[in-house]
């Protein structure tokens, strides 16, 4: 009898907890969302942005949970899924956006009124079918960053085509720079890929006919691309044992002036600065063509997607922090101290690193086509492909085994 009685109340605690669960009521009557991304650098603004959210939106509490960007990338659908966590979750553009909405994780966003707060011409990345279902939050330009101080204490001038960028590889390599902190291990090849091959493939579509069967990795366009990824490598153009240099290191060897140039992106420059505040940074982007024949000056992305949990029992509370966060005033506190460009409109950017870089938002830039490959297993393919090419393998053999991948999901 005792036993059974205590199975009874098992089932009813346990029944209550899941009712408990799928609520987000606390004791006091307030209400908790989960916001969850992989900026683990911008938790201290965060921060303080949620502390002045809760100060005026009172009975709503944001629980902030931050993951790896590795680890967000592979795991952020199966967290969200259920509607437990990630009340307000974000997405990288491209094929973790087409899985989110291919799983219907997404809460329509079109017609609130915040979406005004945003440039309309950088939302496209959220859109799909007509609808938005995220918002792009953060504008960033994909291309290697580089010390100003370096450049024109040797007295180089920014490149304008592969010639002259090889040149002035050569120029840094022999005043003892490595002229490129290369990570190698992690975000590297799927970051300067792009600009590597903006200029010798220059239809956006390209990636969309790749998958269509209309184009292939053996054809010349990534040949070529494969072909200057291992010259710089092979020239030691790149730091020793880049492959084995994650982002955080390779951020360190350019803050510590070691390296002239890191091949990330814009997003970097805030780091770098932390860790040495006199160092004047730009941007460039390796033109792998003659200068008569270049069409993009770099690359930009729109990505930081902030999105609503369709599966959400908080879904006014999630907009409602999303308005706060598009709000000229909020978004220009985010934006200056993390350094990060955004797509909001009618923020007032005041720090070194953003003014030094303004200028980019009026180049000829073109959208991240790594972003463009909905496929992930076909993204790998092509980032392997890179990897490859470095460690020493022929680029048109690299490029046959990496269309040997794709060959199993084209259409």
């Amino acid at each position: 009898m005792m036993l059974a009685v205590f199975i009874l109340m098992t089932m009813v605690l346990g029944a209550c907890s899941s009712e408990s669960s799928g609520e987000s009521d606390n004791a006091d009557g307030s209400k908790t969302i989960s916001f969850i991304h992989w900026r683990g650098e911008d938790k201290e603004v965060f921060d303080k942005l949620i502390e002045k959210f809760e100060k005026e939106n009172e009975g709503i509490k944001v629980d902030m949970t931050i993951y790896p960007s590795e680890q967000y990338q592979s795991t952020a659908q199966t967290l969200i899924r259920d509607g437990e966590v990630g009340d307000v979750f974000t997405s990288f553009p491209g094929s973790q956006f087409e899985i989110m909405d291919k799983a219907g994780l997404m809460t329509d966003l079109s017609g609130e009124e915040f979406i005004s707060n945003f440039n309309e011409s950088l939302l496209e990345a959220g859109q799909k079918d007509g609808k938005q279902w995220a918002v792009p939050y953060q504008l960033v330009f994909n291309q290697p960053v580089y010390n100003k101080g370096i450049f024109e204490e040797l007295g180089i001038d920014i490149p304008e085509s592969w010639e002259e960028f090889l040149a002035m590889n050569e120029t840094l390599k022999e005043n003892g720079y490595s002229p490129m902190a290369f990570p190698g291990a992690d975000i590297g090849p799927g970051q300067l890929m792009n600009s590597m091959m903006m200029n010798n493939a220059t239809d956006e579509d390209i990636f969309t006919q790749l998958e269509n069967g209309e184009t292939k990795l053996t054809d010349e366009w990534w040949v070529k691309t494969l072909s200057q990824f291992k010259e710089l490598a092979d020239k030691g153009y790149f730091q020793d044992d880049s492959l084995g240099t994650k982002h955080d290191g390779a951020i360190a060897l350019m803050a510590q002036e070691k390296a002239a140039m890191l091949g990330s992106g814009s997003y970097a420059m805030a780091s770098i600065k932390e860790q040495n505040p006199d160092m004047e940074l730009g941007l460039l982007a390796p033109i792998t063509v003659p200068a008569d024949e270049a069409v993009y000056e770099g690359i930009h992305t729109t990505t930081f997607m902030m999105a609503v949990n369709k599966n959400s029992d908080t879904k006014d509370e999630a907009k409602k922090f999303i308005e706060f966060l598009s709000q000229p005033e909020n978004a220009s506190t985010y934006a200056n101290e993390t350094g990060q460009h955004l797509t909001v409109s009618d923020v007032n950017y005041e720090s070194e690193v953003l003014k030094n870089t303004a200028d980019w938002m009026d180049k000829e830039t073109r959208f991240q086509p790594r972003y463009l490959i909905n496929s992930a297993d076909i993204e790998k393919a092509v980032i392997a492909s890179i990897q490859s090419v470095i460690g020493g393998t022929d680029p048109e053999e690299a490029a046959a085994e990496a269309q040997k991948v794709v060959d199993q999901f084209v259409e």
